[in-house]
């Protein structure tokens, strides 16, 4: 049996590292966990190509055999929301 690929994707900052821990706790043997810190970027740019490819926009983030969980998608930041909040308005 092939083994399960699941992607995390963070940037090295506190939740990031409990989502890693997390996610590597709750993994099975036949789950191979792979951690992109974004931060720390890769030789190859590999981490920043797949995060690109997925769509992330927030992390941390995971994919499972090269798919972004649901959890983690269409979650970026709505600046139209931010702008509504007060964002770039002189008062």
């Amino acid at each position: 049996m092939a083994k399960r690929i699941v992607e995390v994707f963070t940037a090295g900052c506190y939740l990031c590292n409990n989502a890693v821990q997390q996610v590597k706790e709750q993994a099975c043997q036949n789950c191979e966990v792979v951690v992109y810190d974004l931060n720390k970027k890769c030789e190859t740019k590999e981490c920043e190509t797949k995060a690109k490819e997925y769509g992330i926009e927030t992390i941390p983030a995971v994919a499972v055999n090269g798919q972004l969980a649901n959890c983690c998608s269409n979650r970026g930041i709505d600046f139209e929301v931010l702008k509504n909040a007060g964002l770039g308005k002189i008062d």
